[in-house]
């Protein structure tokens, strides 16, 4: 009889998965940030934290766990606007069409990220050094400088315009007045931006008054 000994039978280990609560509090997270932003565009900055909660579909507990001050959700909402204004106009950049085409896709498409939620925010809310947001920033005047540039080099841009025209205009018509019911507007915006567009079209049509205005003007550090 042999005495070799028995290798006991090994049973596979499961594969390693993410749990499923780690996907549901990233969603959690984003709805969070979501309903922050609208809820900043409607209502300012001091919005009440229990009413973005309820937009978000969360509780209170879920929203303070993840953003334990509402100086650390204004940020949230700060980089994730800028994060998506710079995917916004790279994708421009990238798609092939017309310079001043893709200039207006970019527009559309940033109005519609509710860009005038900003405007609240950066006033003594955030810090303008932060690192990521910095960082978005500098990748935003990039990118947004070169739809810029080469619609002026097509001759589809009028030459006395800046990035912070179209930005200034952007900001405006999506930024109504808190605490009021001016939200009913929002059909209005891309007519709105399409009539200021146009207006930016080489050739000009009017000697424009005062400079162009850059992303300089944004700053508040000087």
């Amino acid at each position: 009889m042999s005495t070799a000994a028995v290798e006991p039978t090994r049973t596979a280990e499961p594969p390693v998965r993410t749990p499923k609560l780690r996907a549901d509090a990233s969603r959690n997270r984003e709805r969070i940030v979501l309903a922050a932003r609208d809820a900043f565009v409607e209502h300012g900055a001091d919005a009440p934290l229990d009413e973005i909660a309820k937009r978000a579909g969360v509780g209170n507990a879920t929203l303070y766990r993840n953003f334990p001050t509402r100086a650390a959700l204004i940020r949230e909402v700060a980089l994730l606007v800028k994060n998506r204004i710079v995917a916004n106009a790279e994708s421009a950049a990238a798609e092939g069409a017309g310079p001043f085409d893709a200039l207006q896709r970019f527009a559309h498409q940033t109005v519609d990220e509710k860009i005038g939620a900003l405007c609240p925010m950066l006033t003594n809310r955030v810090d303008m050094f932060d690192p990521d947001l910095v960082e978005a920033r500098e990748r935003l005047m990039s990118v947004v400088g070169g739809l810029l540039e080469r619609a002026k080099a097509a001759g589809e841009l009028r030459a006395d315009v800046d990035h912070g025209d179209l930005f200034i205009a952007m900001s405006q018509l999506t930024r109504p007045l808190p605490g009021t019911s001016c939200v009913v507007l929002d059909e209005f915006v891309h007519r709105h931006l399409q009539l200021f567009l146009d207006g930016m079209r080489a050739p000009a049509r009017s000697v424009l008054p005062g400079r162009a205005a850059t992303f300089e003007d944004f700053h508040t550090d000087h």
